[in-house]
């Protein structure tokens, strides 16, 4: 007769064989037919086997439990034996974040009731098992739980979070074990297959940060976009109308309104009311400044505001005595539930002068739900709607430098206006070269637009080969050394 792990209660139990269905031969929930890319990553890292631990990290609704369902289903379709595979949702069930090193005693449970012999035991057999932990991170001493695991068990494990800071400061203890993906919303052609819109390939490979710095690159997706303009045009009408949170593609016959209840109820307030309602030692954070900064957030989305200012403004709505260090850690708080991405101002130099981050939002739909308020990207004529074009403008740097923190170990800052030196919206560095990138989103580009890159590439100490030039429209480069190339067109580079 197996001892019972201590601490695992009848209800505990229930609920894994719940989450766990195909271990009693049970079909598991119904998903959807389109898969992110994010299914293909993952799977190829268990082919590559670089870390016994895959990470996947991105903000609430993204997709990220689907993802892992749907490989769990492709496991299952392949013979893997449906003992091998455990998967538990650690942000669901209260009493699996209680006691003391839950992950272990879930793990020895499973290893006496389902697998009926040891994670070692099964992978000599050539039987390897796959763990799959959900919101892990909301554990306390989770990382040094799965360090203890994984170096003393042969076993395939992936681990989802929605906190940038507890996925961090796990880094650490788990050093050469784990393998990061960085998961945002839909990408355009990730859009277009959920819509049966025959889709291209994500130009970009998993992981090909390092053809960046090459200018062949540029110049083949710019003519990548040429070549599926028709794709991009239609794709990009559907992503400026609705964001790119799956709910809104997946249900895309559901009125906006509706869809944008659904994002304000299990995103916004899901991660305000729940994530981040406990702070340090049980104090409660305020749920109504957390509310008015992230609307600040969307308001200010793709511009670099003080943090002096945003302290003035939300004193005045909300009528309180707020200082400007609470509100910097507030908006540090926002930033780790990745709704918000905070660009960090690049030190040329060695010269230290602090400025504001560049404040780019998870996603634009989070501003239409949150502020009611929509911003058309694709809008036509910014001679009589100039309102709308300069709005249009901020937001696109916002989609840019989201997209850009996106990409898993890219290097991204933004250069700060410094004297007469000019302000440049991104630069992404790789290895020894720095590659500026700069934002114009309107439908005429002038000779002036091409300023702030030839300043940058100008400068030998910048070590920049060429410079990008994001545009609403297509356009000539008139500069040998910058490239042209529309938002649509570069969106399809995931």
């Amino acid at each position: 007769m197996t001892k019972p792990v201590k601490g695992l209660d009848d209800s505990t139990q229930s609920a894994l064989h719940q989450m766990n269905p195909w271990w009693k031969g049970n079909a598991m929930e119904q998903l959807p037919v389109t898969r992110r890319h994010l299914v293909f990553q993952i799977e190829k890292r268990f082919e590559y086997r670089l870390a016994p631990i895959t990470v996947v990290r991105g903000s609430r609704q993204i997709g990220k439990t689907t993802a892992c369902l749907q490989v769990i289903s492709d496991l299952l379709s392949q013979g893997v034996g449906a003992e091998r595979i455990m998967r538990v949702q650690f942000d669901d069930i209260e009493s699996f974040r209680l006691g003391k090193d839950p992950v272990l005693r879930i793990v020895e449970w499973y290893e006496q009731h389902i697998l009926q012999t040891s994670l070692n035991n099964k992978a000599a057999a050539g039987e390897e098992c796959f763990l799959f932990f959900d919101e892990v991170q909301n554990l306390e001493d989770w990382s040094t739980q799965l360090k203890f695991l994984v170096d003393t068990n042969t076993v395939q494990s992936v681990v989802t979070g929605s906190s940038a800071l507890r996925i961090e400061q796990g880094r650490d203890s788990l050093a050469g074990r784990i393998n990061t993906i960085e998961s945002g919303t839909l990408s355009l052609t990730e859009i277009g297959a959920i819509r049966n819109i025959e889709a291209p390939d994500a130009f970009l490979p998993d992981n090909g940060i390092s053809r960046l710095k090459q200018i062949d690159f540029w110049l083949r997706l710019k003519a990548y976009g040429i070549e599926h303009r028709s794709f991009a045009d239609r794709v990009f009408s559907a992503f400026s109308e609705r964001g790119a949170y799956p709910i809104a593609h997946l249900r895309a016959q559901v009125p906006w309104e509706f869809v944008a209840d659904q994002l304000n109820e299990t995103v916004i307030r899901r991660v305000i009311q729940h994530d981040l309602r406990l702070g340090e030692k049980g104090r409660k954070r305020d749920p109504q400044l957390l509310e008015e900064l992230f609307r600040l957030c969307c308001r200010y989305a793709g511009q670099s505001i003080s943090i002096q200012k945003l302290t003035q403004e939300l004193q005045l709505v909300l009528g309180a005595t707020i200082g400007v260090q609470r509100v910097r850690t507030y908006l540090h708080f926002l930033s780790d539930t990745l709704l918000v991405r905070l660009i960090q101002p690049m030190e040329l130099r060695l010269k230290k002068k602090r400025s504001d981050p560049k404040i780019c939002l998870a996603d634009h739909g989070l501003r239409m739900s949150w502020l009611q308020e929509h911003i058309p990207l694709d809008f036509v004529n910014d001679e009589n709607n100039q309102d709308i074009a300069t709005l249009a403008g901020f937001l696109s740097e916002s989609v840019v430098g989201s997209m850009l923190s996106n990409i898993s170990g890219l290097d991204l800052s933004y250069l700060p206006a410094r004297g007469k030196d000019p302000e440049l919206d991104f630069v992404i560095t790789i290895g020894d070269q720095r590659i500026p990138i700069e934002v114009k989103y309107r439908n005429t580009i002038r000779a002036e637009h091409y300023h702030g890159l030839d300043w940058f590439i100008s400068k030998p100490v910048n070590r920049a080969p060429f410079g990008i030039l994001i545009t609403k429209n297509e356009e000539e480069s008139r500069h040998e050394r910058v490239i042209t190339i529309p938002l649509k067109h570069f969106l399809l580079m995931r």
